[in-house]
């Protein structure tokens, strides 16, 4: 299927590695020019070079913090200097504070402000200053990377659902108030994906990886790709009537019917 939204220009923040790397790579192989948004200014340069040699596309390696008023603001101005526009706004951030506890045992106030900081004032600040550089042209996509946990907590996992619910409120309300403007907005909500890429102690051990795949009717993990590729349905002309919904990729986890 033909996306579209060759030539198009994204944003893909904390994409230096992981999710964010991999969704900025699926865009790229669509053929959209992107921007690439984390602290590590040398891991984005490498993921730039690799993203235009692999896809031929322009990669933009913009170091900052979400988290940071002065980096959004140099994020903004720079996108409107390199590409004089964008179409695209995947809002992907960092976990939530290692390691996970029950609810009750979330006594450290630091742990909270934290997870806030960087799961949901991040979100919330690069949006507030990404989505305007997107209204006038009467097309977009604004996609937040979230969790099925918002939809069915986790055990273990109170930070993420808290501040990613808030994510999705804010998505839902913005998605209101920017449809008229031609652009959607919308939520990607995984769980149970594999996460062997990663070499930090926060990957799921293997006795923890073979009892999550126990969760889903599925019996397996899900892959990169299988959330990269709803990433990039929605960011195409194809969902152009999808907007204010969060698309849960997590297996058949869910138990809810609605």
């Amino acid at each position: 299927m033909n996306l579209g939204i060759a030539g198009k220009f994204a944003l893909v923040t904390a994409s230096s590695a992981g999710m964010g790397k991999n969704i900025a790579h699926a865009l790229a192989a669509e053929g959209v020019h992107v921007a690439l948004f984390a602290r590590s200014k040398d891991k984005l340069q490498a993921v730039a070079r690799e993203i235009e040699t692999r896809h031929g596309v322009q990669a933009l390696a913009i170091a900052g913090d979400m988290t940071n008023a002065a980096d959004v603001e140099n994020l903004a101005n720079t996108l409107e200097i390199k590409f004089g526009r964008l179409d695209i706004l995947v809002l992907n951030t960092g976990r939530p504070p290692n390691p996970i506890r029950a609810t009750l045992d979330e006594l450290d106030e630091s742990r909270w402000r934290d997870a806030y900081q960087v799961q949901l004032w991040g979100a919330i600040q690069v949006a507030k200053r990404i989505v305007p550089l997107m209204l006038g042209r009467n097309w977009g996509r604004v996609i937040a990377i979230t969790s099925a946990s918002v939809k069915e907590p986790m055990r273990h996992h109170c930070l993420s659902t808290v501040f990613r619910a808030g994510v999705t409120a804010y998505m839902k309300h913005l998605a209101n108030e920017v449809g008229n403007k031609g652009i959607t907005v919308n939520c990607v909500a995984p769980a149970l994906i594999d996460t062997s890429h990663r070499t930090s102690a926060s990957a799921y051990s293997a006795a923890q990886a073979e009892a999550r795949k126990q969760l889903t009717p599925l019996g397996r993990m899900g892959t990169q790709e299988e959330v990269t590729g709803v990433v990039a349905f929605l960011a195409s002309m194809q969902a152009g009537f999808i907007t204010g919904s969060s698309i849960q990729v997590e297996g058949g986890m869910i138990g809810a019917l609605t």
